[in-house]
């Protein structure tokens, strides 16, 4: 039988819950305000269950050789799904976090403990705000950042302009990546209009997605990944077969046409994402 869900009250207001995952073993999930944020599987952190964070973790791994060791930046924590993974599939690697709510942080750490000597650095405050204050010398020197700041179910507006990109670049490493989760609706508008904000500071970029969500049929997520130099073509193929499927990869000619003449975000235009219908997380009870 699973055990009974820990819960908290965040000073937000928001209430966070951890719940096991009846279906996998050692599994659990953190659910805020009603909105699943993210899965842990603490017998195995290389197994991946949400969608969009598969595709991501299969970003990361067609980064350099497998099981080297990487610098990464996290914006945006959860149940430091991805943090986990790279620590399992990537010894050795550096990696730090940038989350404003520190209290959720403690209440995953508490009842979804770190690894020892993970490498892991947390680093509590604004994710934009945070990136003046991180170690110098992450500046050209970061391998994979990831982007995954949401405000209950919504990407805050601050984090989605030219200005905000532009301030992440310079973290980058010759060979290093952005991969950023996106949340939108039917038709997409956000995230072409993200895909051409990203464009106009980075060399390449490409989406992946369910090809229902790509193709604006429901609402979903679309990660975008982004380079200071072009992407290898070589990854294209192999991210589309490792799924999730139904999977799409989109990348040069065909993603300048799914972005369409979406407008450039910038600070002064800068909103933030759609709000999904509630209906979207429900769950069957008694299930």
């Amino acid at each position: 039988m699973p055990s009974e869900p820990r819960a908290t009250v965040l000073p937000s207001g928001l209430r966070a819950v951890i719940e096991e995952d009846r279906w996998a073993e050692g599994s659990y999930q953190l659910v805020v305000d009603g909105t699943p944020q993210s899965h842990v599987d603490l017998d195995d952190p290389s197994r991946l269950f949400f969608e969009y964070v598969q595709r991501i973790g299969h970003v990361i791994d067609e980064w350099g050789d497998p099981g080297q060791p990487l610098t990464a930046l996290h914006l945006g924590a959860g149940a430091l799904t991805l943090p986990r993974y790279i620590h399992t599939t990537r010894p050795g690697s550096r990696q730090q976090v940038i989350e404003l709510d520190e209290a959720l942080i403690g209440f995953v750490r508490e009842h979804l403990p770190l690894p020892r000597n993970s490498g892991i650095r947390i680093r509590y405050g604004d994710a934009r705000a945070m990136l003046a204050r991180l170690p110098a010398a992450l500046t050209g020197a970061v391998d994979v950042v990831v982007v995954d700041v949401f405000a209950g179910a919504r990407i805050p507006a601050h984090v989605t302009s030219l200005e905000f990109y532009t301030e992440l670049a310079a973290f980058l490493s010759p060979r290093g990546i952005v991969a950023v989760n996106i949340a939108d609706g039917p038709g997409l508008a956000f995230a072409r209009s993200q895909a051409a904000t990203l464009g106009t500071v980075f060399e390449d970029v490409a989406a992946l997605a369910e090809t229902g969500v790509l193709k604006g049929r429901r609402f979903g997520n679309v990660v975008l990944v982004a380079a200071n130099s072009a992407l290898p073509l070589e990854w294209m193929p192999r991210l589309m077969a490792r799924g999730p499927h139904p999977a799409t990869v989109t990348s040069g000619r065909d993603l300048r046409n799914w972005i369409a003449g979406a407008p450039i975000v910038t600070d002064q235009t800068a909103v933030p994402s759609p709000t999904p219908n509630r209906t979207l997380f429900a769950t069957k009870r008694g299930d």
